[in-house]
């Protein structure tokens, strides 16, 4: 079983238009909803690979009602998300179909409680004992302590179960001190981690930083992977048009499932590229147009060497 962490978990919700215009009236194409959050987007992706999944965090009001009905309507995901007094948020993603392009809006998250986050820990840690890899996504909710990662990653090492760490900031900067076994941040979260806006370095200073394994997101670029066993870059054949938005969960999710299966690095990347590429074209974030995804797979171009870093 593979569990996916989302502590500030939202119901997205996505309109089309045909052009979005400062200032000015829009009739809205098409409406979805879905659960969303990264870690939710990772264990929709993961289970449409085949994979047991389970996804906690927190949830409460009646938008956290609707979260919970679409998660149990997706096969092979396994609710195990902890009440709360407050209510989950929305985020609304507007798509412009003219241009392709996204206009993101994120409601902030519900006030978490003491009482609330130590009975998210205690399940956590009972979840532990039966996952074979963890998935930290997001940003922290207010009231959630801004060390909270580190404090997971520390709780899924002790229980020797192998964690990825996929947030930002301050959050992001302790929870590489704790070692997590992966860090998967986009450009941006990378520079602003370590200062440098040079990808090859910036991957190295945030292995120094504490991270096992470091693979950066670069948008259209592809996937950048510094490991202990050597570096790699993972490159799509072509740029895909769409909604990015959920992209970088996508291949989270490729690089979760190559790690339980024993994949070698470079069929990891691969299968994380491929799956972040096919996300581009699906209409929402944690889903991906399989048919894409097949034609991808094998033509990533994957380079690098191997060393003993």
């Amino acid at each position: 079983m593979i569990l996916t962490v989302t502590l500030n978990t939202a119901l997205d919700i996505t309109y089309r238009v045909r052009t979005l215009r400062p200032h000015a009236s829009h009739r809205v194409s098409e409406v979805l909803e879905r659960p969303g959050g990264k870690g939710l987007n990772v264990a929709r992706v993961l289970a449409a690979l085949g994979h047991e999944v389970t996804a906690t965090g927190f949830v409460g009001g009646a938008t956290g009602r609707v979260v919970r009905e679409r998660l149990t309507a997706t096969d092979g995901v396994v609710d195990a998300l902890v009440p709360l007094a407050g209510a989950t948020r929305r985020t609304i993603a507007v798509v412009d179909d003219l241009t392709g392009d996204t206009t993101q809006l994120n409601e902030p998250g519900p006030v978490v409680t003491p009482a609330e986050w130590t009975a998210f820990q205690e399940s956590y840690d009972s979840l532990l004992a039966s996952a074979d890899a963890v998935a930290l996504c997001g940003s922290l909710p207010p009231g959630v302590p801004v060390g909270a990662y580190a404090g997971l990653v520390r709780a899924a090492r002790a229980a020797g179960v192998p964690v990825l760490l996929d947030t930002s900031g301050e959050p992001l900067r302790r929870g590489v001190a704790a070692r997590p076994d992966i860090v998967k941040p986009n450009a941006d979260e990378l520079a602003e981690l370590t200062g440098s806006h040079d990808p090859l370095r910036a991957t190295q200073d945030a292995r120094r930083r504490g991270a096992h394994t470091v693979v950066a997101s670069l948008g259209a670029e592809g996937l950048l992977a510094h490991t202990p066993e050597g570096r790699w870059r993972a490159t799509p054949p072509s740029r895909l048009h769409g909604n990015p938005t959920g992209a970088g969960d996508a291949a989270v999710a490729g690089l979760l499932s190559g790690l339980v299966e024993g994949l070698p690095w470079p069929d990891r990347l691969a299968r994380a590229a491929a799956l972040s590429a096919a996300s581009v074209p699906a209409p929402v974030a944690g889903e991906f147009d399989g048919r894409v995804y097949g034609e991808l797979l094998n033509r990533v171009m994957v380079t690098g060497e191997t060393s003993a870093a």
